[in-house]
């Protein structure tokens, strides 16, 4: 960027330079007419050649690390955008169980006496049913903000995924780059030892075949990464050709972590134990509330009589109703929590020892992508790349077939596709971990 706008300037200064010398030493003797008429050119070609600028530096795409890529998709993910809308509803329940009885009035109009009144009844809750009301919706939504923050962590996975499924499809391009290279150098010395009369012509073609099929490989790379790219936009909720300059590679080592650190984070942080959590405490809220609803509620009525001929005219009346809690209590329904309660409990117990297990399993895959991923980079790659040198001087000097090149070649490859292969799959077991365990791992 700031190399691209170092070349505007100077353009612009070339410029500006040309038309004040035409203006100092005019031709004809009209070089401030000419200058005045080449402002709008200049004008022209600061908006022009700031243009190109703009679209290089969008065709090679912003940096972007995998921290940055995460945060953009907690803030632009639409899935997750859906998911938190949740919490709009869970609000609107906190505002329904914070409403209060609504007085109720009547009039009545009779034949017998007196022969008109009106009332009102107003229903008074007594024992705290309201605020126990409140408290159940607002655990309630509490169990909304953990289905919410499990959609997060799902969101958090994937991205991590799509991130490194991108770094490692830009990884198999450059490798397939580095193959053809290799092919076409394969080629060029057998054409050579060809004409230098030591091969027959065979060699030249089948070196020829073997640079057709790496350039043939070469572009399925290219177009998986396209696909990958577009996957990952789609999760960034970004425009499906947009670019990015990954500030990551999929050699990248995450923290180390112990088993029983992991596991210890997991009973604080796992989905489904912090949704079993906020369960019971939806269960317990509710049979407050059970308890609250023994108390009964008292109606109080007001009102006046008209016309009661030889009695009175205008009359106050009033009426007090209590309903007597004598036969339901809410036995049943406390009973019924209790009972769920205890279902919850164990339910908690099992999904803890559920969780570690899942949560050591794991550890230990991602522990065994660690060790195969080490073996290849320090023992397989260096070997099979040194074989690939010697066999292809080898050719060179007359000393082995092409067939020995190619075998070679073929066998690089094959470690080196394996290899990437395995970094991938030790980044993806990470982000299954991270998922089990359900609290970010990228820092202790």
């Amino acid at each position: 960027m700031f190399g691209s706008s170092v070349v505007w300037v100077v353009r612009c200064l070339v410029y500006v330079g040309f038309n004040a010398n035409l203006m100092r030493n005019p031709a004809d003797g009209r070089g401030g007419d000419r200058a005045v008429k080449a402002l709008p050119s200049f004008l022209l070609i600061l908006t022009v050649t700031a243009a190109p600028t703009e679209a290089q530096e969008s065709q090679g795409g912003a940096r972007l690390t995998l921290q940055a890529a995460l945060d953009l998709a907690d803030q632009q993910n639409l899935d997750l955008a859906a998911a938190r809308q949740r919490r709009l509803v869970s609000r609107a329940g906190v505002q329904i169980a914070k409403q209060r009885p609504n007085p109720t009035f009547s009039f009545t109009a009779l034949r017998d006496s007196p022969h008109e009144g009106w009332f009102v009844d107003q229903p008074l809750e007594l024992g705290g049913k309201r605020g126990h009301r409140i408290d159940v919706a607002q655990q309630e939504g509490g169990v909304t903000d953990v289905e919410i923050s499990t959609v997060a962590r799902q969101v958090r996975r994937s991205t991590r995924e799509a991130f490194y499924r991108l770094a490692f499809a830009r990884a198999e391009s450059e490798r397939l780059e580095r193959v053809v290279k290799l092919a076409e150098r394969l080629k060029q010395i057998a054409q050579q030892r060809f004409e230098a009369g030591a091969v027959p012509q065979l060699e030249v073609v089948q070196a020829g075949v073997e640079e057709s099929r790496a350039q043939a490989d070469l572009e399925v790379a290219r177009q998986e990464e396209k696909v990958a790219l577009s996957q990952f936009n789609a999760l960034l909720n970004e425009p499906a050709a947009t670019g990015w300059q990954l500030a990551g590679r999929l050699e990248d080592p995450p923290p180390a972590w112990s088993v029983e650190e992991l596991v210890q984070r997991a009973y604080a942080a796992n989905a489904e134990l912090q949704h079993l959590a906020q369960e019971e405490k939806v269960e317990e809220s509710r049979r407050g509330l059970l308890k609250a609803e023994r108390v009964p509620n008292l109606d109080l009525e007001y009102g006046l009589d008209f016309n009661a001929p030889h009695d009175f005219r205008v009359g106050p009346r009033s009426q007090v109703t209590l309903m007597l809690p004598i036969f339901s209590r809410n036995q049943g329904e406390i009973a019924q929590s209790l009972a769920n309660q205890r279902v919850l409990d164990a339910e908690t117990v099992a999904k803890k020892r559920a969780v570690a297990a899942i949560v050591e399993e794991a550890y230990f895959d991602w522990n065994a992508q660690q060790t195969q991923a080490g073996i290849y980079r320090q023992t397989l790659v260096p070997a099979v790349r040194q074989l690939e040198g010697m066999a292809e001087e080898s050719y060179r000097a007359g000393k082995a077939t092409i067939l020995v090149v190619l075998d070679a070649q073929r066998n690089v490859q094959d470690v080196e596709r394996t290899y990437q292969q395995g970094l991938l799959a030790l980044q993806s077991a990470f982000a299954s971990l991270e998922e089990a365990v359900g609290a970010p791992l990228d820092q202790k």
